[in-house]
C-alpha cells in the first residue's frame, strides 16, 4: 500500500487496532484499542494508567500494533515502534473526543471524550518506525 492507501485503510469505518505489549514476565500481552492518526501518521489512543497495557507501555514503550480487514481477500497494516505518553488531561479531550466519534459516533463524541480525558487516563502516540501494509493478501 502507498502511504495514503494505509492511511484511508486504518482509518475506515471502525477498525480497532490490536496492541502488543510486553509485560512485566517477558510474555506478550494483545489487547483490542480504538485509536485515530494524527496529521504526521502516528496512532493516536489513550488507555488507563493502571490497566495491564498501560503499565506495559510505562516500563517498556516497545509496541506492535496491527489493524486488519478480516474479510477476503484480506489486507493488514502493522506497525512497530515506542510509544509516547502523557497525563495532560488538556491535551487528551481534543484526542479522546476525535476517538469517541469515530467509534460511537458524532453526537456521543463529546460523552466519550470527557468520559476518557481523566487522570486515571494517558494519552498514547506511536509513531512507527516500521511500518508493513499489505492489501489483497489472497489474491
Amino acid at each position: 500500500m502507498s502511504d495514503d492507501e494505509w492511511r484511508q485503510f486504518v482509518m475506515h469505518g471502525t477498525r480497532t487496532g490490536k496492541l502488543a505489549t510486553v509485560r512485566a514476565d517477558g510474555s506478550a500481552n494483545v489487547v483490542p484499542i480504538w485509536f485515530v492518526l494524527d496529521d504526521d501518521g502516528a496512532f493516536v489512543f489513550n488507555t488507563g494508567a493502571e490497566s495491564a497495557k498501560g503499565k506495559a507501555m510505562r516500563r517498556d514503550p516497545r509496541v506492535a500494533l496491527l489493524v486488519d480487514d478480516q474479510q477476503p481477500p484480506y489486507s493488514f497494516v502493522l506497525a512497530r515502534g515506542e510509544v509516547t505518553l502523557t497525563h495532560d488531561v488538556d491535551a487528551m479531550l481534543p484526542w479522546a473526543t476525535r476517538i469517541g466519534g469515530r467509534y460511537m459516533g458524532e453526537e456521543r463524541a463529546e460523552e466519550f471524550g470527557r468520559r476518557n480525558a481523566v487522570p486515571e487516563e494517558m494519552l498514547v502516540r506511536l509513531v512507527p518506525t516500521t511500518l508493513i501494509a499489505l492489501a489483497g493478501v489472497a489474491d
